[in-house]
């Protein structure tokens, strides 16, 4: 039986179709293109990425999708490196870990709108404990009031005298 990569090229070329051709309908890069008909894995870094070129190109060049990732699957659990599929957690979590998974959570424009409110209410009761605790007392409760004096030395009493006339000219 043909590998997937002998598979593909031989859809290819009974098409006539280049590998520029191909990248353009794809998307796929024409190198990643050239790893998948040699059968070079090792150039992918996931699995993932490999399965889902290879069912594009595959549907690209109306082969048989199912029989072609049938044989990739074959194909990849020979290889050391694509054996099984990586693990989506990690093996141990750290306390940083088990905190920025419970940040990433937080909603925050309602936790924005609750700090808003919980500032809102601070300075409300910041404001009532000074109004409470301020002195009540009068502020002038210990100055004497003013004793009105009449000036002594007046001479008149309450009249201002005349301005004196300007002097005649000849």
């Amino acid at each position: 039986m043909a590998t997937v990569g002998e598979q593909l090229r031989a859809g290819r070329a009974a098409q006539q179709l280049t590998l520029h051709q191909v990248a353009e309908t794809t998307k796929i890069r024409t190198d990643y293109l050239a790893a998948l008909e040699t059968g070079d894995y090792n150039r992918f870094v996931a699995p993932v990425y490999i399965r889902g070129f290879v069912r594009s190109y595959a549907t690209l060049l109306r082969l048989d999708v199912a029989q072609v990732m049938a044989g990739l699957d074959e194909e990849l659990g020979q290889t050391t490196k694509f054996r099984e599929d990586p693990s989506l957690t990690p093996a141990k979590r750290g306390l940083m870990d088990v905190v920025l998974y419970q940040i990433s959570r937080i909603n925050w424009p309602k936790a924005g709108l609750a700090l808003v409110a919980l500032l809102v209410l601070a300075g409300i009761a910041w404001a009532s404990w000074l109004w409470r605790n301020t002195a009540k007392a009068d502020p002038l409760a210990g100055v004497k009031p003013p004793v009105y004096q009449p000036p002594t030395n007046s001479p008149g009493g309450d009249v201002l005298p005349l301005p004196s006339p300007p002097p005649r000219r000849p």
